[in-house]
C-alpha cells in the first residue's frame, strides 16, 4: 500500500474496524496509522456490537461478512447506540446489498478488494460531515437561512432535521447530504456526477450505484408524496421540484 499523508489533523481520530481477516485488517491499520488515525480491530461479529458501543469510536468500518454475525445485523442493532459514521466494506458487487446496508444505516460503503486512497477519501469524506454535525445547534431557529420549506416539506440544515407534514423522518447521513444538495439547486437538474462529486469529493466512476441506492431509500421514506419533491429526468440525471 501507498502512503499518503493527512491533510491537517487536529487530535488524532479514533477508528473502530470490524475485520475478521487478520492480513487485510493488519494492512488497513498500518495504512490508516500513518494517515494519523488511531485504529483498533476486532475480528469476532460476535463481540463488535459491545465493542462498538463501548468504545465509541469517531468512525466504525464493518466488514459485511464476519464470523458468527454479520455486518448487516450488527449495524441495525447498534445504531441507536452510535452517532458516529458507519462505514461498510463488502466483497459484494451486488446493490441488494448495498441498499440492506443503507436501510439498516451504513453511511457509506467501499468494495472489495480495498483501494487505500478510496478508503481514506471515504473515511475523511464522512468526518467532516460527522465533524460538521456535532457543531450544529441542538434545535432549528426558524429564522436562519439553514431552513428549507417545500410544499409540506420542511429541511433544517442547522438541526439536520426533515420533517413531513411535521412528521419527523429519520433519514441517514447521505440521505439527508443528497436531499438538501438537490433542495439548494431546486428548479435544475443534477446530474449523478454532481452528486458522487459532492459526497465523496471524487469523481464518478460510472459503477456506483451509491446515488441511484441513496435516492431510491430517499423517496421510500417521502412514500406517495416523493413524486412531489423528487423527479428523475432520463438521461440527465434528478430534479428537485421547486414549488414553494
Amino acid at each position: 500500500m501507498s502512503i499518503d499523508s493527512a491533510n491537517g489533523q487536529g487530535r488524532q481520530k479514533s477508528i473502530l474496524l470490524i475485520e475478521d481477516d487478520a492480513e487485510l485488517g493488519a494492512l488497513i491499520q498500518e495504512y490508516l496509522i500513518t494517515n494519523h488515525y488511531n485504529v483498533s480491530i476486532e475480528p469476532d461479529g460476535l463481540n463488535a456490537v459491545e465493542r462498538i458501543c463501548s468504545v465509541q469510536a469517531d468512525l466504525v468500518i464493518l466488514d459485511l461478512m464476519l464470523p458468527n454475525k454479520d455486518g448487516i445485523s450488527i449495524c441495525r442493532e447498534v445504531r441507536h447506540h452510535y452517532h458516529g459514521p458507519i462505514l461498510i466494506l463488502t466483497a459484494s458487487g451486488d446493490s441488494v446489498d448495498h441498499v440492506v446496508g443503507l436501510e439498516v444505516g451504513a453511511d457509506d460503503y467501499v468494495q472489495k478488494p480495498v483501494e487505500p486512497r478510496v478508503l481514506l477519501a471515504r473515511i475523511r469524506a464522512l468526518l467532516r460531515r460527522s465533524h460538521s454535525d456535532d457543531s450544529a445547534p441542538l434545535a432549528a431557529d426558524p429564522t436562519t437561512s439553514g431552513n428549507m420549506v417545500f410544499k409540506d416539506l420542511k429541511i433544517s440544515e442547522t438541526s439536520r432535521t426533515v420533517r413531513l407534514k411535521d412528521q419527523l423522518l429519520e433519514l441517514t447521513t447521505p440521505e439527508f447530504d443528497v436531499l438538501v444538495y438537490l433542495a439548494k439547486k431546486a428548479g435544475t437538474i443534477v446530474t449523478r456526477d454532481q452528486i458522487f462529486m459532492h459526497l465523496r469529493n471524487l469523481p464518478y466512476d460510472g459503477q456506483s450505484r451509491f446515488v441511484d441506492i441513496t435516492i431510491s431509500q430517499i423517496r421510500k421514506k417521502l412514500g406517495p408524496s416523493n413524486e412531489n419533491y423528487l423527479k428523475t429526468v432520463r438521461g440527465k440525471g434528478y430534479l428537485f421540484v421547486l414549488d414553494r
